[in-house]
């Protein structure tokens, strides 16, 4: 996630520069074929344009709209892990009358956030992290779940037992839970805690399988393809047609100029229409790079800085100091 004020001009025109690149050509070539071949049949009236355009920011509104619900969604999704993490953790110290059952509960609870999180950051072939322009961006932050394997990131909570027994399960996060759940059991059948507490620690438990799956259904379930290809096609299509609906437009301009730019109005199609597609285009791509907010961009939520949060909390409420170093104050993207 960016916790910066903004991203800088110079950022954000680099990441689009492709798209500047293409209105460029887009807004020249009607302007040399209408100028230098004399292929004056090339425009097109503007209330085509006009009216192709407002339907197109209908459409990329909506998507936006759309794929800002997903990421909001998924921020919510994690401040609710954080809030019943938290209970987790009170409900392990004060229930059970000996720390190292409590302790057992923490550390299995932090090998599911992690399990999660490497979970939902397994690329889809539908997400956008591969495209050139956001794999650029890349240098500028790290995804901790690309750099380390799942397996030496669990070791630090798991017995190696436990961890092979995860090798072949079909869902590790399900799996952590219900050995969760198995072993608030067990405590119940040993007598360390009453059968009060084992239904609290049985719903938080029920409350974190829901998380689970709200996290997996924005994981697994993209934002509807159709509307995607509707939205890039309306683009596309209104950033193509609209210097050649605006041809006429500026030449209409030349009678009431004098100077160099009497009879050279024309050639303001191209700045205006590349700037103008250019906006469209960013919009587009903006909600783009939204729509999947566990994917690892810049924009996602900053799952690996939660679970650190979590994990440290959690352990001091044992009075134990964790080994996990927070984050540097001074990044701006987490």
């Amino acid at each position: 996630m960016h916790l910066g004020k903004s991203y800088t001009i110079s950022e954000f025109t680099f990441w689009s520069r492709r798209l500047i690149y293409a209105s460029l050509a887009c807004g020249t070539l009607p302007v040399v074929l209408y100028q230098f071949l004399g292929l004056k049949w090339l425009s097109i009236p503007v209330s085509v344009v006009v009216l192709l355009g407002t339907a197109t920011s209908f459409i990329v509104g909506f998507r936006n709209v759309q794929t800002y619900s997903r990421a909001l969604e998924a921020q919510q999704i994690w401040t609710e892990i954080l809030n019943g993490s938290r209970c987790l953790g009170v409900m392990s110290r004060d229930f059970l009358a000996g720390q190292a059952g409590g302790r057992e509960l923490i550390l299995r609870h932090c090998a599911w956030l992690t399990a999660l999180r490497y979970q939902l950051r397994t690329p889809r072939i539908w997400e956008n992290a591969g495209k050139a322009s956001n794999l650029e961006y890349r240098k500028y932050y790290r995804v901790p779940e690309w750099e380390t394997p799942l397996d030496e990131a669990l070791a630090r909570y798991l017995p190696q037992a436990e961890i092979d027994s995860l090798a072949h399960a079909e869902s590790k996060t399900s799996r952590l839970l219900g050995t969760q759940s198995a072993t608030i059991r067990r405590f119940l059948d040993a007598g360390e805690i009453s059968n009060a507490f084992y239904l609290e620690l049985v719903a938080s438990i029920r409350g974190f399988f829901a998380q689970q799956g709200r996290a997996e259904r924005i994981k697994d379930y993209p934002y509807p393809r159709q509307y995607a290809v509707t939205n890039k096609l309306f683009v596309r299509t209104f950033c193509l047609l609209l210097p050649f609906g605006i041809l006429t437009e500026f030449e209409k301009l030349d009678a009431s100029i004098s100077g160099f730019m009497h009879g050279n109005m024309i050639w303001l199609v191209i700045p205006f229409s590349t700037m103008i597609s250019w906006m469209y285009l960013a919009l587009e791509q903006v909600g783009e790079s939204t729509e999947n907010p566990f994917e690892g961009m810049p924009n996602d939520v900053p799952m690996a800085q939660i679970s650190r949060k979590i994990e440290r909390e959690l352990m001091d409420m044992l009075g134990e100091k964790s080994d996990v170093e927070p984050f540097d104050e001074r990044d701006i993207v987490l």
